[in-house]
């Protein structure tokens, strides 16, 4: 018998990026917990989407390492790459899915694309992924003919159909309303524990990271500046992580005072 596989399943060092002058990643490590929610916060514009192309292959670093498994990662070996890709799904911000396929050859396509397998057999695990989210009744509906909420499914049925290792989320929550977004979270954290994949989650959406998180970090001018539980990061006097975990509460305290039609005050220093 085998013993469980222990220790990070992805570790970050010095990962560095710029466009022309612009410096978006100049010093970024972690390390992620295989079966762990590990989020990265950051305002719009930060780099994270950049980071996690980095991260996911999709865009060449200028530097730095990348270990998946202790084994360092280099997005020029082709073989390399698609064998990192057999291993992780990658969900985009804007679910990606194809208009002209319907839900069942959607989450068929990266089968199709990775293996060798039947079209049988193809089918059958394409229809299962849509079982597994609750999609099986809707297999012949095309993505506009489903609600939002089950197209990020239907993309995450997609993720999940090769039994990845590792699924990355590119701003899950972009666009939606603070319900939807609370549902997208919850969907996740649910689909984590039962497929057992670990998630490396990019996203602005303070509150909803924290309750749904193992551990969450903060992309700050091209560094992490802090990683932590989501209790310590809740509990953080780092004046960074206060002031961007602090404003949206100090939003939502000025957009009550709007509604109850109180003079809007400027924060004290």
């Amino acid at each position: 018998m085998t013993s469980p596989k222990t220790g990070p399943l992805l570790r970050v060092g010095g990962l560095r990026k710029a466009f022309d002058e612009r410096v978006v990643l100049r010093d970024v490590g972690f390390a992620v917990e295989r079966g762990s929610i590990f989020t990265v916060l950051g305002p719009s514009g930060a780099g994270k989407s950049v980071l996690l192309k980095c991260l996911a292959g999709v865009e060449q670093p200028d530097g730095g390492t990348v270990l998946f498994e202790s084994q360092p990662l280099d997005f020029r070996d082709r073989a390399m790459r698609e064998s990192f890709r057999r291993r992780c799904s990658f969900l985009f911000q804007g679910n990606a899915l194809f208009d002209s396929l319907t839900a069942l050859q959607n989450v068929a396509l990266p089968l199709e694309q990775t293996t060798p397998l039947s079209r049988g057999e193809i089918n059958r695990r394409a229809m299962e992924a849509l079982r597994q989210l609750e999609l099986d009744d809707h297999a012949d509906r095309f993505p506009g003919m489903l609600s939002g909420g089950m197209q990020k499914r239907l993309a995450l049925a997609r993720a999940i159909v090769t039994h990845p290792e590792m699924v990355f989320f590119d701003e899950p929550t972009a666009g939606l309303d603070p319900l939807r977004r609370n549902a997208v979270f919850a969907m996740i954290a649910k689909y984590q524990a039962v497929f057992g994949f670990t998630a490396l989650i990019v996203t602005h959406d303070v509150v909803e990271a924290l309750a749904a998180s193992s551990v969450v970090a903060l992309l700050h001018e091209g560094e992490i500046c802090f990683a932590g539980r989501p209790e310590e990061f809740a509990a953080s006097g780092h004046p960074v992580v206060q002031s961007f975990r602090d404003s949206p509460a100090a939003l939502r305290s000025t957009l009550d005072a709007m509604r109850r039609g109180g003079a809007l005050t400027e924060e004290k220093e």
